[in-house]
Protein backbone atom coordinates (compact mmCIF):
# COMPACT_ATOMS: atom_id res chain seq x y z
CA UNK A 1 0.00 0.00 0.00
CA UNK A 2 1.44 3.12 -0.75
CA UNK A 3 0.72 6.87 -1.24
CA UNK A 4 -2.85 8.79 0.04
CA UNK A 5 -4.04 4.95 1.86
CA UNK A 6 -0.81 4.35 3.38
CA UNK A 7 -0.44 8.21 5.04
CA UNK A 8 -4.17 7.71 5.65
CA UNK A 9 -3.11 4.55 8.06
CA UNK A 10 -0.29 6.19 9.57
CA UNK A 11 -1.89 8.61 10.45
CA UNK A 12 -4.79 6.49 11.93
CA UNK A 13 -2.53 4.82 13.87
CA UNK A 14 -0.42 7.35 15.01
CA UNK A 15 -3.94 8.99 16.35
CA UNK A 16 -4.57 5.71 18.37
CA UNK A 17 -1.27 5.58 19.64
CA UNK A 18 -1.95 8.98 21.01
CA UNK A 19 -4.81 7.75 22.45
CA UNK A 20 -3.77 5.20 23.92
CA UNK A 21 -0.34 6.61 25.90
CA UNK A 22 -2.89 10.18 26.95
CA UNK A 23 -5.45 7.35 28.40
CA UNK A 24 -2.06 5.61 30.16
CA UNK A 25 -0.64 8.58 31.62
CA UNK A 26 -3.57 9.97 32.92
CA UNK A 27 -4.73 6.95 34.55
CA UNK A 28 -1.08 6.72 36.16
CA UNK A 29 -1.71 10.15 37.82
CA UNK A 30 -5.11 9.66 39.07
CA UNK A 31 -3.53 6.39 40.35
CA UNK A 32 -0.68 8.26 42.12
CA UNK A 33 -2.82 10.62 43.75
CA UNK A 34 -5.45 7.97 44.88
CA UNK A 35 -2.44 5.96 46.27
CA UNK A 36 -1.00 9.36 48.21
CA UNK A 37 -5.22 9.92 49.62
CA UNK A 38 -5.22 6.34 50.95
CA UNK A 39 -1.69 6.09 52.32
CA UNK A 40 -2.29 9.72 53.96
CA UNK A 41 -5.87 8.58 55.47
CA UNK A 42 -3.80 5.37 57.27
CA UNK A 43 -0.83 6.73 58.32
CA UNK A 44 -2.42 10.49 59.42
CA UNK A 45 -6.22 10.62 59.23
CA UNK A 46 -6.99 14.61 59.71
CA UNK A 47 -8.87 13.93 63.45
CA UNK A 48 -11.54 16.83 63.02
CA UNK A 49 -12.95 19.14 60.50
CA UNK A 50 -10.35 22.07 60.62
CA UNK A 51 -7.58 19.77 59.96
CA UNK A 52 -8.96 18.47 56.65
CA UNK A 53 -9.88 21.34 55.38
CA UNK A 54 -6.35 22.81 56.70
CA UNK A 55 -5.39 19.56 54.69
CA UNK A 56 -7.31 19.71 51.21
CA UNK A 57 -6.62 23.42 51.32
CA UNK A 58 -2.57 23.62 51.46
CA UNK A 59 -0.54 24.60 48.29
CA UNK A 60 0.59 21.05 47.49
CA UNK A 61 -2.80 19.31 48.25
CA UNK A 62 -4.37 22.19 46.04
CA UNK A 63 -1.84 21.72 43.34
CA UNK A 64 -2.46 17.73 43.63
CA UNK A 65 -6.27 18.09 43.47
CA UNK A 66 -6.10 20.33 40.53
CA UNK A 67 -3.70 17.47 38.77
CA UNK A 68 -5.74 14.58 39.58
CA UNK A 69 -9.29 16.40 38.15
CA UNK A 70 -7.65 17.13 34.75
CA UNK A 71 -6.22 13.85 34.81
CA UNK A 72 -9.78 12.46 35.33
CA UNK A 73 -11.29 14.71 33.61
CA UNK A 74 -8.93 14.29 30.25
CA UNK A 75 -8.68 10.59 30.99
CA UNK A 76 -12.64 10.59 30.48
CA UNK A 77 -12.53 13.36 27.27
CA UNK A 78 -9.81 10.47 25.40
CA UNK A 79 -12.01 7.42 26.45
CA UNK A 80 -15.61 8.99 25.51
CA UNK A 81 -14.10 10.36 22.30
CA UNK A 82 -13.24 7.33 20.97
CA UNK A 83 -16.71 5.89 22.05
CA UNK A 84 -18.43 8.96 19.63
CA UNK A 85 -16.00 8.69 16.99
CA UNK A 86 -16.42 5.27 16.79
CA UNK A 87 -20.22 4.81 17.32
CA UNK A 88 -21.77 8.06 16.36
CA UNK A 89 -21.93 8.15 12.47
CA UNK A 90 -23.75 11.22 11.62
CA UNK A 91 -21.30 14.06 11.51
CA UNK A 92 -24.16 16.94 13.05
CA UNK A 93 -24.88 14.39 16.30
CA UNK A 94 -21.39 13.40 16.43
CA UNK A 95 -20.70 17.03 16.76
CA UNK A 96 -22.86 17.85 19.38
CA UNK A 97 -22.21 14.52 21.05
CA UNK A 98 -17.90 15.85 21.02
CA UNK A 99 -19.37 19.40 22.29
CA UNK A 100 -21.80 18.11 25.04
CA UNK A 101 -18.52 16.13 26.76
CA UNK A 102 -16.60 18.82 26.56
CA UNK A 103 -19.08 20.83 27.93
CA UNK A 104 -19.75 18.49 30.35
CA UNK A 105 -16.42 17.63 31.10
CA UNK A 106 -15.13 21.04 31.88
CA UNK A 107 -18.53 22.16 33.88
CA UNK A 108 -18.07 19.14 36.10
CA UNK A 109 -14.23 20.64 36.65
CA UNK A 110 -15.12 23.63 37.57
CA UNK A 111 -17.84 22.78 39.90
CA UNK A 112 -15.12 20.16 41.46
CA UNK A 113 -12.53 23.07 41.99
CA UNK A 114 -14.91 26.15 43.10
CA UNK A 115 -16.93 23.46 45.59
CA UNK A 116 -13.18 22.33 46.75
CA UNK A 117 -11.49 26.09 46.92
CA UNK A 118 -14.07 28.58 47.56
CA UNK A 119 -13.38 31.90 47.32
CA UNK A 120 -12.61 33.87 50.35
Amino acid sequence: MDGLGSTALKAAALGGLRAWALQRATALVALAFLLYFVLHMVIATPASQAEWRAWVLSRPMQLALALFFGAVALHAWVGMRDVILDYVKPLGLRLTALLLLALWLIVTVGWAIATLFPAG
